[in-house]
């Protein structure tokens, strides 16, 4: 029987015989009986297990280690100590999987760093139990909000040609040998390659997205993506997960509406199905978390142009590390004084087109394009995104600004030309998410297998 079942029937089937199968995450010893404290991994509950003399391997079980793998057989009873309602009395225990004494989880504190080094047994860990169950449950969240509002899941492709991000962004793929690369000129010849072309690792499942936004109306992606960054800061990571919804007959103000259910709907979600892990992490990362999460249910984002937002950090009574500029992007510490300033999410909208990319939509002022940040308590900016630029005319011109090869992208351009429409799309880092929802900083912690800058272990 599963602990998440146990739990969940509780008080209602006290007086059964269970078998349980897990692992020992601690071992009280004494001479005449023992407690076990047993996790299976199906909930962040933990069930004790108490044994005594009358068993009849009691010297063998009285030995066995932390980390050991049990079958155990018992009788759940009332508990007859204080810290859980019921207890199973073992009659059976099987030792399926022994333990040395030199196993790394102890049951004591433990750093993330040390954590990091023996990533393939972190998850046995009560913090990574609570990251990783919110982040199943957060990825579940995030399909049952888009499925239930008429969105098509595309799978767009990892390896792409369509220089989205960036070339110098992106990881570039080959089959060819390193060690005898052809030559067209100086340069390789990628014709020999094996797609004939020199390919990527995608940065971005947008552009793609939108070719289907343009026949199903509403889509989304989620997936892995890949950024050759050489950052080591605790939000960046070289390969993450990407939420990508791309919607038809949308302006950047039903975007700003979108953004907003569909965050106050995972939050709540992970807050309703995840208790004991947001409890958990309240408790031991990040105090007031609930209450943070809750808050944010029940908030009504705002809504401030750049300039605007430029404005308010000007009149300020604050010295600011970086001034506030209307030309420039907002640093940490404006995200943090506007948040704060209403007490709540804001969108900042309305952004100078030179610091923004060029597929976004062109404003009539000629200065700013329609891009909207969800800006957020406490994390800063967790969403990005804009109305896309169906003026083809205005879209070429954009190009040719940011030295964008058109020959690679043909195919996005011509959505402008086969019935395109007014449409929008915004991106988030499903990390920076997970972040946000247990409070734990470093997005090497809510990642399995973090691949950041001289880190690809395992």
């Amino acid at each position: 029987m599963d602990l998440v079942d146990v739990f969940k029937k509780g008080n209602s089937i006290i007086g059964n015989t269970i078998t349980v199968e897990g692992w020992i995450r601690n071992h009280r010893k004494q001479k005449e009986f023992g407690f076990i404290d047993f996790s299976d991994g199906t909930c962040q509950q933990h069930l004790q297990i108490v044994y005594d003399k009358d068993l009849y391997n009691f010297d063998e079980v009285n030995k066995l280690l932390v980390g050991c793998a049990l079958r155990v057989t018992g009788i759940l009873v009332e508990s007859q100590g204080a810290g859980q309602d019921f207890e199973l009395k073992a009659t059976i225990v099987e030792l399926l999987g022994d333990c040395p004494a030199d196993y790394p989880l102890q049951p004591k504190r433990h750093t993330n760093e040390f954590m990091r080094s023996i990533a393939y047994l972190r998850p046995r860990a009560n913090l990574y139990q609570a990251v990783f169950r919110v982040r199943s449950v957060t990825a579940q969240a995030i399909h049952e909000y888009f499925q239930s509002n008429n969105y098509l899941y595309v799978h767009t492709p990892l390896i792409t040609t369509a220089d989205c991000e960036g070339s110098d962004q992106m990881f570039k793929i080959t089959t060819l040998d390193f060690n005898k690369l052809p030559k067209d000129g100086k340069k390789v010849d990628f014709s020999k390659d094996l797609f004939g072309k020199l390919a990527y690792i995608t940065g971005t499942g947008q552009l793609h997205g939108e070719t289907f936004a343009m026949a199903f109306k509403k889509i989304y992606t989620f997936g892995p993506t890949f950024r050759t960054e050489n950052s080591n800061t605790k939000t960046h990571a070289n390969e993450f997960w990407m939420i990508e919804p791309e919607i038809a007959f949308c302006d950047l103000n039903g975007l700003m509406d979108i953004e907003e259910s569909m965050l106050k709907f995972v939050v709540k979600y992970v807050l309703d199905k995840c208790k004991d892990e947001i409890d958990f992490c309240d408790k031991f990362v990040e105090k007031g978390l609930r209450e943070k999460l809750e808050k944010l249910v029940n908030s009504d984002f705002a809504r401030i142009t750049h300039h605007d937002a430029v404005d308010l950090l000007k009149k300020a009574k604050v010295k600011w590390e970086f001034e506030p500029s209307y030309e420039d992007d907002i640093a940490k510490e404006h995200e943090k004084y506007i948040t704060e300033y209403f007490n709540g999410p804001v969108f900042i909208t309305d952004w100078p087109k030179d610091i923004k990319a060029w597929y976004m939509k062109t404003n009539p002022d000629g200065k700013t394009v329609a891009a909207v940040d969800l800006e957020v308590p406490g994390a800063g900016e967790l969403m990005g995104g804009s109305q896309r630029e169906d003026n083809l005319d205005i879209l070429h011109e954009r190009m040719k600004e940011m030295n964008v090869n058109e020959e690679a992208v043909e195919w996005y351009v011509n959505l402008r030309k086969y019935g395109g429409c007014y449409h929008s799309g915004f991106g988030m880092g499903f990390e920076r998410l997970i972040i946000y929802l247990t409070g734990v900083e470093n997005i090497r912690d809510v990642i399995p297998y973090p691949r950041t800058p001289g880190n690809c272990e395992y």
